[in-house]
């Protein structure tokens, strides 16, 4: 039996993820988007590179949510991006009315999927996801700390001139300017970065690490970063495609784990077949915690806004 992923939304971030999956044959793939022509156009372009690819995977782009029946893992990355002169509060109740359309219409035709909320902002709207849908916690999760923690990586990789191989990183709390990414916890080959890079240096990768959004909506200046946050949502398909148990930072509903509850926000999580089979609790140092208790009441002030 093969799987099925569905990817909402055929822009940049969907039709890429889409890209990824299918490139490495995790899954058969449906683009879906209420524009019409694009999914469809993306997905055949993508299908006929699949000889080239040798890869087996089958994808087709629609506008009809009865194409996505029966999918084991739906992606949603609709929304839209923040425009000039836009609030907040207008992107969090315009993306909230479209995360409401797509969750009914998914729900409908793929009751027992796992969701992987993408669209921004990324914790609200896994939260919004999650009161909608009626789902469990382990089967809507946000996608934010792998994205994030790949950025911490790099900037780390870059710095000491190491493969990203022999790096990880750690980063929790939301995805935004409060995340925190943790140092100590971070290391090059098992020895904590913390030993090899001086702590004002160091200070600046955490803070370009957060800045990592905004530093490619610069360059863009009409656009924002696509490839790696379409990866990231790809590795999370594959750790419960495959059933990896797989310790990854998600975008987690959290039940009084790290002293937070009733909140979505960045934790480390086992990632397998049945969603987040568990989620990681470290110890923090005060000072991590109040940051991350931070970042959470910036959380908190946005699910408000839309009532969630």
């Amino acid at each position: 039996m093969r799987h099925k992923v569905t990817v909402v939304g055929s822009g940049n971030v969907g039709a890429t993820a889409a890209h990824w999956i299918a490139s490495k044959e995790l899954a058969d793939v449906v683009l879906i988007d209420i524009i019409e022509g694009v999914p469809q156009g993306k997905g055949l372009d993508l299908l006929e590179a699949m000889p080239i690819e040798k890869r087996d995977s089958h994808i087709i782009g629609t506008n009809d949510y009865a194409d996505t029946a029966n999918s084991d893992i739906v992606v949603i990355t609709a929304g839209i991006p923040r425009k000039p002169g836009m609030s907040r509060d207008d992107l969090l109740n315009t993306n909230h009315k479209i995360m409401k359309d797509v969750v009914g219409k998914v729900l409908q035709y793929s009751p027992n999927c796992i969701l992987i909320i993408v669209s921004n902002p990324l914790d609200a709207m896994a939260q919004a996801a999650f009161k909608m849908s009626g789902f469990s916690r382990n089967r809507v999760i946000g996608m934010a700390g792998v994205l994030d923690s790949a950025r911490f990586r790099t900037f780390i990789a870059e710095e000491l001139k190491v493969s990203v191989e022999n790096v990880t990183a750690f980063v929790l709390g939301g995805h935004g300017d409060t995340m925190v990414p943790l140092a100590r916890y971070s290391t090059v080959a098992g020895i904590p970065i913390t030993e090899l890079i001086e702590p004002a240096r160091l200070e600046q990768l955490i803070q370009r690490t957060r800045d990592g959004g905004a530093e490619i909506v610069k360059y863009l200046k009409t656009g924002s970063a696509f490839y790696a946050p379409s990866a990231a949502a790809t590795e999370m398909v594959e750790a419960i495609l495959k059933d990896k148990k797989k310790i990854l930072p998600c975008a987690a509903y959290l039940e009084g784990e790290y002293g937070i509850n009733g909140l979505y926000v960045g934790v480390p999580c086992k990632l397998g077949s049945k969603g987040i089979e568990q989620i990681i609790e470290i110890k923090l140092t005060a000072e991590e915690k109040a940051a991350l208790d931070k970042s959470a009441a910036s959380v908190k002030e946005l699910v408000g806004v839309i009532g969630v």
